[in-house]
């Protein structure tokens, strides 16, 4: 719960955050966008305010704080109370699952990623948005922490370590790519997404729910 107090109670401070970094906003958005499937359908693990899931056309999330959840729903989207580490719907019934900037927060990341790996469609994908650690900005964040109320609990990741997690929870075929090139507070236009990584602070990974072998369908000779 120590995680989860803070946006209950700066729920409004932490949705101003889209309004003020508006062009960061936007970049983070249509790098997540450039990676979703197609008439699939989604859910947001970690919705927050719904500041993705909504313009993104998902339908679904899953947020633990009550705060968040009201506001998230006010933007038209299903909420349903939960945490990463223990998802409340059945196997596999999604073509995809996204979490963005949530990463941090989750008690137990390898966890969240088999849960995740769990609720997929057998070739479905999980894409994941997050401030990569060794960024220019994961840095700011990381050595200043304790002085954000959000921040304050929270673990960043690199991409190595994201990338692990995820292999280790089944995922294979990783794509990548990145935005957010300068400061926050130097962005004045939407940022260029550019595929890789290395190079911008927002991170961006699609990781597949590969297909089993007793999944494979092999028709009838």
């Amino acid at each position: 719960m120590t995680k989860i107090e803070p946006f209950e109670r700066h729920t409004n401070r932490y949705d101003d955050w889209f309004t003020k970094h508006k062009f960061a906003y936007q970049s983070e958005l249509e790098a997540v966008r450039h990676h979703l499937p197609p008439n699939e359908r989604g859910i947001e693990i970690g919705v927050g305010t719904a500041r993705f899931a909504a313009p993104l056309g998902i339908r679904f999330g899953l947020e633990p704080s009550a705060e968040m959840r009201k506001m998230a729903q006010k933007r038209g989207v299903e909420v349903v109370g939960g945490v990463a580490e223990a998802i409340p719907f059945g196997d596999s019934i999604f073509g995809f699952a996204l979490m963005v900037t949530t990463i941090c927060f989750f008690d137990d990341l390898e966890s969240s990623f088999r849960e995740a790996y769990r609720i997929l469609k057998a070739g479905g994908c999980l894409i994941i948005g997050f401030i990569d650690r060794g960024s220019r900005i994961g840095q700011s964040y990381e050595r200043y922490k304790e002085d954000n109320v959000f921040y304050r609990e929270a673990t960043f990741y690199s991409v190595a370590e994201v990338v692990s997690a995820l292999n280790k929870a089944g995922f294979r075929d990783f794509t990548f790519s990145q935005t957010i090139f300068k400061n926050l507070s130097h962005v004045d236009r939407i940022e260029p997404v550019k595929s890789g990584y290395g190079e911008g602070s927002f991170v961006v990974i699609k990781a597949i729910k590969k297909l089993n072998h007793n999944e494979l369908h092999i028709p009838a000779l």
